[in-house]
């Protein structure tokens, strides 16, 4: 009894598993009865989550590469107009360089000519011209007296270029006077050496011309 009643548990497990894989087929439906809808949705309505989102988000990656195009042409950009800053700058540099390898070369040309301008002049000299030149080359005035005037003048210190500088126009001047002396001792039908009343003149003329200025202050009243 018991070996039989087991196969007919056994059928009835498998008949249950059955109907549970295949579902039972629809019944039709009555005369008043309405369609059975069907749960499942079509399968066109059926989408991945990927193509749903493209018609709502596909302007987003648009959108990225627009940005990055953007982007990479502004970088463009700034990479010519930095490396047409430096050429433009490593081309001015140059030609600084070159104007000042000129001026250079120039100056040193004028001096050249100038030397030997001087050295054809004083091979020119006489005697008596080339001991008065020689004078002229060897006075100075002394750097003490002439860095006490400018500072007595100034009220402050001064520094050895300054004394230099001062002690070298000093000498131009006083050379410009006793030229102008010597014009002056010639007007007047006489000889050297000079005399105090010559050097007056001189300095009188020179202030006639505006070359020396005037050191007294005058007040200039308006009527």
């Amino acid at each position: 009894m018991e070996e039989a009643g087991e196969p007919g548990r056994e059928e009835s497990g498998d008949s249950s598993s059955t109907q549970e894989t295949f579902p039972a087929a629809p019944s039709p439906p009555g005369p008043g009865a309405a369609p059975a809808v069907s749960e499942e949705p079509p399968a066109a309505a059926e989408k991945p989550e990927g193509e749903a989102a493209e018609p709502g988000g596909g302007s987003e990656p648009k959108a990225d590469c627009q940005a990055g195009e953007v982007n990479s042409q502004e970088g463009l950009e700034l990479a010519s107009t930095e490396t047409e800053d430096s050429t433009l700058q490593t081309s001015a540099a140059k030609k600084i360089k070159i104007e000042i390898k000129e001026k250079k070369e120039k100056k040193q040309k004028v001096d050249e000519d100038e030397i030997q301008k001087m050295q054809i002049l004083v091979s020119s000299f006489s005697e008596e011209q080339l001991n008065r030149y020689e004078m002229y080359r060897r006075s100075a005035f002394p750097k003490a007296a002439i860095k006490r005037l400018v500072q007595s003048i100034t009220g402050t210190s001064v520094s050895q270029n300054v004394v230099i500088a001062m002690s070298g126009i000093s000498k131009v001047f006083a050379g410009e006077v006793v030229e102008e002396a010597l014009d002056v001792c010639e007007k007047w039908g006489e000889l050297p050496p000079l005399q105090p009343k010559h050097m007056r003149e001189a300095v009188r003329r020179l202030k006639s011309r505006g070359q020396i200025p005037n050191s007294k202050y005058k007040k200039i009243t308006f009527h």
